[in-house]
């Protein structure tokens, strides 16, 4: 590890914190229907519910505006208080009994404070995409990869919280969770507030070392978070077992910043007892890359960006509207079969709900982390398809894994899961980059929010069809719809939708690739150096 500082290792452990709890709509289906049968909803307002928290997206183009004009510290003030402020007024409304409390009871109010909680998440994430993307300027992908992917972890880190530490309440995880969902991202926000305040990106640049230890703890991590929810019982070695393993692996990747600022001791005491004399500005020069414009090669950020655009200028833009229709016709689908799968192993007769959710969280959380993996080893190599190319590539098998979906047999679903799972985790993780890529990353935290914005657009719509489809099969006087009949039609029309962001894909990979390959060529140059 080639730098001494340890605190831009520290800010990146701190947002990888923050990423394992800010997931928060995640628990939604862990509590609802309890909360449906204790505010007396119908399924259709349970559905608006779930919505709700999608649609505070569309408002997260607020938090890129802000992070633009206010510190980012107090950017992620503003986040973790909407989250705690919004899921402690719902539990307060079902744990009391006063008058406000039945005001917050009230469907509307309940819609807005989900709103509000879902829009809270694009505050803290906003904090985190800028703060690695500064820090981390050269391994922006590698970095992104790993921290988000601690996302696909949330609901495993409030499952394992609830069943141990609130066993009591067993019989309302809806209060536990609305609890839980209000006071861990506050508390972490609170300890990780110095790190996002400060600015490392003067330090010297991090070697591929402490990425390396990153990803062996990543996928230790989540291979024991696979395990644990498929065998809980062979973990359950003592009580509070699975509190200690789970938070204990969320703590080791701070043997990263440790290990650099171990290994800086030792460096500049084995100097200073050998008698050697070094000047350390100079080396310090040599390391931050300073000194290579004089060779030829031009440095900084714009070197790596295709322009630097505000919004108004990127949605006039043909790459914009491309990328955002792939986005909307790929993952966006996926992420709302993910959020339907329950209902839909169900009407196909799968009762193994758990294992098949346990599946798509599994291949969703290494998706995430599969890019970093691609970009940590062949970064620098010719072989390595552009980012766009890579959108193209896993947008395909998403639609290949919806028309599988065709097929009864419960490997058909298994395996279309797996191939929905991990296609939608490695876009969510590419798009970051992507983003910043094309358009720059000095907007970047506003660009990126009205991007994702595609999301609750796409939860509604397509969510909306699969519900008229499935209210259509549903046989007179059931209150269920059983039978492959229930989404046959949903996943004709996925399908078909998805084949056309296909297209598109590819549109704009030949539109990006000039870009791209020149890219490689200054970044491989510049690295060189």
């Amino acid at each position: 590890m080639s730098s001494s500082n340890p605190l831009p290792w520290l800010s990146l452990v701190a947002v990888i914190w923050l990423q394992a709890v800010i997931g928060t709509n995640t628990n939604f289906a862990a509590y609802s229907s309890q909360l449906k049968q204790y505010l007396s909803l119908s399924q259709l307002q349970l559905n608006s519910l779930a919505f709700a928290s999608d649609a505070g997206k569309l408002f997260g183009w607020v938090s890129g505006l802000a992070a633009a004009h206010i510190p980012l510290w107090l950017v992620l003030v503003i986040g973790s208080t909407l989250g705690f402020v919004s899921y402690g007024l719902q539990f307060l409304s079902i744990t009391t009994t006063s008058e406000t409390s039945s005001f917050l009871r009230s469907y509307p109010v309940m819609f807005l404070l989900n709103t509000v909680a879902g829009n809270s998440i694009c505050w803290v994430n906003t904090v985190c995409y800028i703060v690695v993307t500064r820090n981390f300027p050269l391994d922006q992908q590698v970095a992104v990869g790993i921290t988000t992917s601690y996302q696909g972890l949330t609901m495993k880190i409030y499952a394992v919280v609830v069943d141990e530490l609130f066993a009591s309440w067993s019989s309302a995880a809806d209060r536990s969770y609305l609890l839980l969902d209000a006071l861990f991202p506050l508390l972490v926000s609170a300890l990780s507030l110095v790190l996002m305040a400060s600015d490392f990106s003067s330090s010297s640049p991090p070697s591929a070392g402490g990425f390396l230890m990153l990803f062996i703890i990543t996928t230790v991590t989540g291979v024991y978070a696979v395990m644990s929810s498929v065998s809980a019982r062979l973990w359950s070695l003592f009580r509070y077992s699975g509190m200690v393993f789970t938070f204990g692996l969320l703590l080791a990747p701070l043997a990263v910043p440790a290990t650099v600022y171990l290994k800086g001791k030792f460096v500049a005491w084995f100097l200073s007892s050998g008698g050697y004399e070094v000047d350390l500005e100079e080396v310090k020069a040599k390391v931050e890359g300073k000194g290579v414009e004089d060779e030829g090669v031009e440095v900084g950020p714009l070197l790596l960006v295709k322009e630097e655009v505000g919004v108004k200028e990127m949605v006039q833009r043909t790459e914009f509207w491309l990328y955002v229709f792939v986005y909307f016709l790929g993952p966006t689908i996926g992420i709302v079969y993910l959020n339907n799968l329950g209902q839909i192993a169900e009407s196909r007769r799968c009762y193994q709900t758990a294992s098949l959710v346990s599946l798509s969280s599994s291949f969703t959380f290494f998706g995430r982390l599969l890019p970093s993996l691609l970009d940590y080893f062949f970064s620098r190599s010719k072989y390595l398809p552009p980012r766009p190319a890579l959108l193209l590539l896993l947008t395909a098998p998403i639609t290949a894994a919806l028309f599988l979906l065709l097929n009864s047999s419960h490997a058909a679903l298994y395996t279309s899961t797996a191939v929905i799972g991990i296609c939608t985790g490695a876009i969510t993780s590419i798009a970051v980059s992507i983003t910043s890529e094309l358009f720059g990353s000095r907007n970047f935290a506003v660009n990126h929010n009205v991007v994702v914005a595609n999301i609750p657009v796409g939860s509604f719509c397509f969510g909306y069809l699969a519900a008229q489809v499935y209210e259509s099969e549903t046989l007179a006087g059931e209150s269920k719809c059983m039978g492959m009949s229930c989404y046959r039609r949903t996943f004709l029309v996925w399908g078909q939708l998805s084949c056309f962001g296909v297209v598109l894909a590819f549109l704009l990979y030949n539109r990006t690739r000039v870009f791209y390959g020149k890219r490689l060529k200054a970044l491989n140059s510049f690295l060189n150096h």
